[in-house]
This record gives C-alpha cells, sequence and structure tokens, in this order.
C-alpha cells in the first residue's frame, strides 16, 4: 500500500508540472495593433488596457498604431500573422461590425480572428462646433432636407461604424449629407473644430475634453437610452429614427490561437478591467463597461454586422 501511494504521489506531481509546464506565456512584448490614429476611441481603449494589464504580464503590452481604411488594414495585417498570442488586433468596431457590411475585405470577419475578451462599449454621439448654425439634430434634418448633399460630416472612414451612424440617419430620415472621411476620430474632431465639417459622430471620450469646455456641443446620441453623462442629448431614436449603434472594442488573435494562450490572456486583461486604472478610465471617458468573454465578443460582432448588411442591402 505504501508503494501504490508514493507512485500515485509521484504521478500527481508529475501532472501538477506537467500542467504548470504546459500553462501559456508570452515569449516577448505583446503588440495591441490599432487601425486608427492615435487619440481615438480604440487608440484610447488600448491605452487604458495595456496599462490596467501590464502588472499581469511578464512582458510589455506595446500599442501600435497602423490607420487607414477604417481599420482594414490593421485587420489584415492581423489576420495573417502567426497565431502565437503575441500580436491583438484592437477590434470590434469598423473593421469588424460595419466595414464588411459596405464592401468585400481581404479577411473574414467571422473566422479569420479568435475573439479574447471585450472591453468596452462605446456610444457614438452626434457632435457640432459651438457657435455653428445647428444646436439641435432635428435642424440637421430639416437643413438636409432643404438642401440635400450639402451638410459636411466627418467619419473614420469609408464603412467605418462612424459612417454608418450618417448611412443609417440618411436612409431613416430620407436626406443626404456630404462625407469626408478622415482616418480616426481625433482627425475628425480636428475637422470640427476648423470648421472643414459640420458634423462628426465621435465616442464620448473623443470630444468629453472639448464638450466640458464648450468648444463641442453634443446634439444625438446613436444608443438605445440617453448617457448618464449627457443626459440632456437626445437618442436618434427618440427623435424619431430607429438608429441604434455602438462601437465595441475588445482584443482578438488571428485564427488558430490555442485555448492555452487564449486563456492566459483571457484572464490577465480580465484582471486588468478590474482595477483601479480601469474605472478611472471608464469615469474619465464615459466608455461603458463592456466585458464578455471571447465567444459572446463574437456573437456580438457578428449580430451587428448581419444587421448592417440588411440595412445597407435596404
Amino acid at each position: 500500500m505504501s508503494g501504490r501511494r508514493s507512485l500515485l504521489a509521484g504521478a500527481a506531481t508529475l501532472t501538477a508540472m506537467g500542467a504548470a509546464q504546459a500553462a501559456w506565456e508570452p515569449a516577448r512584448a505583446i503588440q495591441l495593433i490599432v487601425g486608427f490614429a492615435p487619440g481615438g476611441g480604440a487608440d484610447l481603449a488600448a491605452r487604458a488596457a495595456g496599462e490596467a494589464s501590464t502588472p499581469f504580464f511578464p512582458s510589455p503590452l506595446v500599442v501600435v498604431n497602423r490607420p487607414g481604411a477604417g481599420g482594414a488594414i490593421a485587420a489584415q495585417a492581423v489576420a495573417g500573422m502567426a497565431p502565437d498570442g503575441l500580436n491583438l488586433l484592437v477590434g470590434g468596431g469598423s473593421e469588424s461590425t460595419s466595414l464588411p457590411a459596405f464592401r468585400d475585405v481581404p479577411y473574414d470577419p467571422k473566422h479569420s480572428f479568435r475573439a479574447v475578451i471585450r472591453l468596452t462599449r462605446q456610444p457614438l454621439m452626434i457632435v457640432v462646433k459651438r457657435g455653428g448654425r445647428f444646436t439641435d439634430i432635428r435642424q440637421v434634418v430639416e437643413a438636409a432636407k432643404r438642401d440635400p448633399g450639402a451638410i459636411p460630416h466627418a467619419s473614420s472612414g469609408i464603412g467605418s461604424i462612424y459612417h454608418a451612424v450618417f448611412v443609417l440617419l440618411q436612409q431613416a430620415a430620407g436626406v443626404e449629407f456630404l462625407h469626408i472621411p478622415f482616418t480616426g476620430g481625433a482627425p475628425s474632431l480636428a475637422a470640427i473644430m476648423s470648421n472643414t465639417v459640420e458634423l462628426a459622430v465621435l465616442a464620448p471620450e473623443e470630444m468629453a475634453g472639448l464638450a466640458g469646455a464648450g468648444e463641442v456641443v453634443p446634439i444625438a446620441v446613436a444608443s438605445e437610452a440617453r448617457l448618464a453623462a449627457f443626459p440632456g442629448v437626445p437618442t436618434l431614436k427618440e427623435c424619431g429614427w430607429n438608429v441604434v449603434v455602438e462601437n465595441m472594442k475588445g482584443l482578438m488573435a488571428p485564427a488558430g490561437l490555442s485555448d492555452e494562450a487564449y486563456a492566459s490572456l483571457h484572464d490577465r486583461f480580465q484582471r486588468g478591467m478590474r482595477t483601479p486604472a480601469w474605472n478611472t478610465f471608464l469615469t474619465r471617458t464615459g466608455a461603458l463597461d463592456g466585458y464578455l468573454d471571447g465567444p459572446g465578443f463574437q456573437q456580438a460582432m457578428d449580430n451587428l454586422l448581419d444587421a448592417l448588411k440588411l440595412a445597407v442591402r435596404r
């Protein structure tokens, strides 16, 4: 019996050692690849997640910006990388849920990636510059009816989810705007401030500073309900147009990521989402905690993509 107990104890030890050796660890710095310019919503979420989660990783988390084509350039690059867990796309927005509804993309948004974790839900707000001719979204729509295609608006690229808000509003209200695409939220905000455009769609964190200073004014939000941080700003839906679109931000690896790497990445970033640093980011920017695990995140992206494809076809 004593010998048998020794054998069982030895087997248990070997099993534990094997499990420990099988646990995934990053071999070098992990890149969080953002498909938009620095200062935009995706960039801010990536940097906040990196800062909050760094204590739980043995190697650095580095944000890399590869802007262009509504996020498709970064998505295509990550889709073609090795599924080693060392390169993660900050996805869930345009490149995942709206751009493929408008045109063909060189990756499959439903199968080219393995979703790891959803970080945020980002309300999308239509804003104007203080002192401009518009102070209300209904004024904008009435002016667009009188003069189709004359009101310029910014977005973060053709087919981006920011662009999708205006496309859906045009369809719902029966109007036409003039679309001027940029490479992210920060350039769109600069275009508003320079009077290059009269309207832009931005996430709260992208315009919170200038809104607090009274330089830009949010006139509508494309969420289901009004935002606690902006209680006086109506939803497009309550104004009579059934347009509900929220941006999502999360982390996605190339398809083929191992279960061990997925579990390690998910758990470490989830721990980061429980830190005071992450809560400070949410409070400061107005972004909403959007936690979902990988499968839940992928399903949410698929649902929005399918809905936008149907709307674009109509």
